[in-house]
């Protein structure tokens, strides 16, 4: 946890920076009714402090020929240091895997990954079964209702 005593002024550059990254260090300043100079000031010490982590763009999945969002639940029956390795290595290495958690409950590991098609997926599914997994479940995204990049800030400072 950083010192750096975060503020409102914080709060809305971070909200302006997490809608459009590309914004002008001039626009933001304006926006919050603050000079350039301390604005930037400002990004850089959240930068420093690791609030700020990065700055992407987000492309359309459909554009990019990857349509289809699956979600694959992971259950093994090997829990130990090399096997956790090895899934590791194995799914860094795939680019169509997006996200990779490991769970407490039912699951070990939950992964997020986009595809062409369900043949796209059968081909992502025999790479990971390379991997020793005991168990390996696919759910495909029918429709999104929602989804966003914006963390909420409420809980900010």
């Amino acid at each position: 946890m950083s010192l750096y005593k975060w503020d409102k002024q914080d709060q809305n550059i971070l909200e302006l920076l997490q809608r459009d990254a590309t914004l002008s260090v001039a626009d933001i300043a304006e926006r919050v009714d603050i000079s350039k100079s301390a604005c930037w000031r400002r990004i850089q010490k959240l930068e420093e402090c690791g609030v700020i982590q990065q700055r992407v763009t987000l492309l359309s999945q459909q554009h990019v020929n990857l349509p289809l969002t699956v979600y694959i639940s992971v259950r093994t029956n090997q829990h130990n240091d090399q096997w956790a390795e090895q899934f590791k290595s194995a799914v860094e290495g795939i680019p169509v895997v997006l996200e990779v958690y490991r769970m407490s409950g039912d699951l070990d590991y939950l992964i997020k990954a986009v595809v062409q098609d369900v043949q796209g997926y059968d081909r992502l599914y025999k790479e990971l079964i390379k991997i020793n997994i005991n168990d390996v479940s696919a759910s495909f995204v029918m429709e999104t209702i929602k989804k966003t990049t914006e963390l909420p800030l409420s809980h900010f400072g």
